[in-house]
């Protein structure tokens, strides 16, 4: 099994929650966290990125518009059998892909074990 820890846009997380559960991936966790990637913010690309209603027109929202600030972005964690990565993948990219800076990034990770917290006991891995 894998962990596919998918950053993506605040906006695209509705899209992502239908297109993964469509695709037969209908447990996944997500959170909100914050990020940004190698380059600096084009000034332009932040413009658009405050227009969309990503950043919150208030005075935190202010405080992040500068070209180094972290952006909120969504953290999803999808848990998948091996011969489903690509599938998995290929959806995610699929929904959040927009051809901008800033759409994010998949990260692919082995699971070892994993354990239910409910009967306290290790659960199939494959």
């Amino acid at each position: 099994m894998r962990d596919l820890m998918a950053i993506v846009r605040t906006s695209k997380v509705g899209q992502t929650k239908n297109a993964l559960a469509a695709a037969g991936f209908a447990g996944f966790t997500c959170a909100p966290c914050l990020g940004r990637g190698k380059k600096l913010i084009d000034p332009g690309v932040l413009k658009l990125i405050i227009d969309s209603g990503e950043l919150p027109l208030t005075a935190v929202g202010e405080s992040m518009t500068e070209a180094s600030r972290l952006i909120p972005k969504r953290l999803f964690h999808i848990i998948v059998e091996d011969d489903r990565v690509q599938d998995a993948i290929d959806v995610l990219v699929a929904v959040n892909s927009t051809g901008h800076p800033g759409d994010g990034k998949i990260f692919v990770l082995p699971i070892s074990a994993a354990f239910s917290v409910r009967l306290g006991q290790e659960c199939g891995v494959s």
